[in-house]
């Protein structure tokens, strides 16, 4: 769930479509994937990528290096051989503030980071997915709960690790509910008895007292980082 994804350059002088989707210059179909360079099939490419971020000040895998590619204005990660570019994007976190009767479902997290502390249902959106239904896929992941999405809540910006948080309102369909296989323990909190000092994430406290805030409320445009507050 957290390594980088690849995405291929439309902007190569020479490329082709194949499949709908623009093949950079030098890079071919190979044995039923979308593309190969001419040296590295793009799976070698990306098993080698994922592993590497330029941001923390990792060296460039072999054949790959930082420089600005034609009709660019920043530097990204080239490989030397074929021009392949490796795009590091942001990546979308969906998630839910999810009620029952007046109480909020939290999960009390498996893994690292945070492992042991309390967070509402969230993580990285999928290929293919809205975020909607990521956050939907997310809640059963992780408190094995069926829910329906009331609307969009808030959108955070998490720029130090690259993030764009987009939180939901959602409602149980029905009130069951357990951990999954990144959550220790699920429960139903009222408001008064949420464990703010055991909260994983500075992002969830945003989160939990903007639902508070939107409450009887419709309509409204989605809440943004408080100001002055520190990232997630």
């Amino acid at each position: 769930g957290i390594a980088r994804r690849v995405r291929i350059s439309d902007h190569e002088p020479g490329s082709a479509r194949i499949g709908g989707i623009t093949a950079p210059k030098g890079l071919l179909p190979y044995r039923g994937r979308p593309f190969a360079c001419a040296h590295n099939s793009l799976d070698k490419h990306t098993s080698r990528l994922n592993v590497i971020s330029m941001t923390n000040g990792n060296s460039p895998p072999k054949n790959f290096h930082q420089t600005v590619p034609e009709g660019d204005d920043r530097e990204r990660l080239v490989c030397r051989d074929c021009g392949f570019i490796a795009y590091e994007n942001p990546r979308i976190i969906a998630g839910a503030v999810v009620e029952h009767d007046g109480k909020i479902l939290l999960c009390r997290r498996a893994i690292f980071p945070q492992k042991g502390k309390w967070t509402i249902p969230a993580g990285f959106l999928e290929v293919g997915e809205s975020p909607d239904e990521g956050a939907v896929r997310e809640t059963f992941e992780e408190a094995t709960a069926h829910i329906e999405v009331r609307d969009l809540l808030a959108v955070y910006s998490v720029r130090h690790i690259s993030q764009v948080h987009m939180m939901y309102r959602a409602r149980l369909k029905l009130p069951e509910f357990a951990p999954g296989i990144e959550s220790l323990e699920v429960k139903l909190f009222d408001w008064d008895d949420i464990p703010w000092d055991e909260l994983a994430f500075p992002s969830v406290h945003w989160v939990l007292n903007h639902y508070r805030e939107a409450e009887g409320k419709s309509g409204f445009a989605p809440f943004t980082n408080p100001e002055a507050a520190s990232s997630p």
